[in-house]
């Protein structure tokens, strides 16, 4: 395997770690998961779970975590559903959507001080969830024919799941894309504001983060955009194979996050 360069994992002070294909695969936790944040509550780092899957809230993750054995408490998530709800109440305090998604992506957005409208909303927010069909379909389509801006949560096509890949938020935003004609906004990684949100939570800087993901068109590129190291961990989407279509490169490749904690306790030694 093509260990890259190597990074001194002792020496950063904050980690940024992908969840979906690298801390678990729909309910099943992955190897070296428990190893890895041992180590890093352990070792005092900051860190930070950021995930592109809109659906959960933070509070749903850190439980979804304790199910499965792990002690993290909730202020250590960041959801691109956070990311959206931030920007929109940046971009314009007290707007309106009409949102598809789950509560991850609606507790967001109320907390936001944004409200629902099925209307005449200013923004047509998309997320994963069950609640996408053919009838919320055509209505976003319509209400974004009528002058609503077009809002992905991330623009992550597929995700990984117990027995497969499920279409993400990208692949239903598209054929509103297509109907319409007009470009969705992607709000989650690898949108440069959620990293620098990602490091301001840490208390990071770039220098000192590392980004650690199973993908290389939303981890490891936000965590190059942004200036952190980089680690593509093989547990998820992305394969040694996959490494060759793209013009960059992750600063380490590594099996799964467990690996981590490894060479750090074997440099510490």
């Amino acid at each position: 395997m093509d260990l890259g360069n190597r990074i001194d994992f002792n020496a950063k002070k904050g980690f940024i770690c992908d969840m979906d294909g690298v801390i678990y695969h729909g309910n099943r936790i992955l190897p070296g998961v428990a190893e890895f944040i041992q180590w890093l509550q352990a070792e005092g780092k900051e860190y930070l779970f950021l995930t592109n899957n809109s659906g959960y809230t933070p509070r749903e993750l850190q439980q979804k975590l304790a199910r499965m054995g792990l002690d993290v408490s909730e202020e250590h998530f960041y959801t691109s559903a956070l990311a959206t709800a931030a920007f929109l109440r940046d971009q314009a305090p007290g707007c309106s959507v009409f949102a598809i998604g789950e509560a991850g992506l609606l507790n967001a957005l109320y907390d936001a001080g944004i409200t629902m409208n099925d209307v005449n909303p200013d923004y047509v927010v998309v997320g994963e969830g069950r609640s996408y069909s053919l009838d919320t379909l055509t209505k976003a389509t319509n209400l974004v024919m009528a002058g609503a801006k077009l809002i992905g949560a991330n623009s992550d096509v597929s995700g990984p799941i117990e027995n497969g890949i499920a279409p993400a938020c990208r692949a239903l935003i598209a054929p509103i894309e297509m109907a319409t004609g007009k470009q969705a906004y992607f709000c989650g990684k690898p949108n440069p504001l959620m990293m620098r949100t990602g490091l301001k939570k840490l208390g990071c800087h770039s220098g000192e983060a590392v980004m650690v993901g199973d993908r290389m068109d939303t981890d490891v590129i936000s965590g190059l955009e942004s200036g952190m190291s980089t680690v593509l961990v093989l547990s998820g989407v992305s394969t040694e194979e996959t490494l060759k279509t793209y013009a960059y490169r992750p600063g380490i490749v590594l099996p799964g996050v467990g690996d981590i904690a490894a060479m750090a306790r074997r440099e510490k030694a």
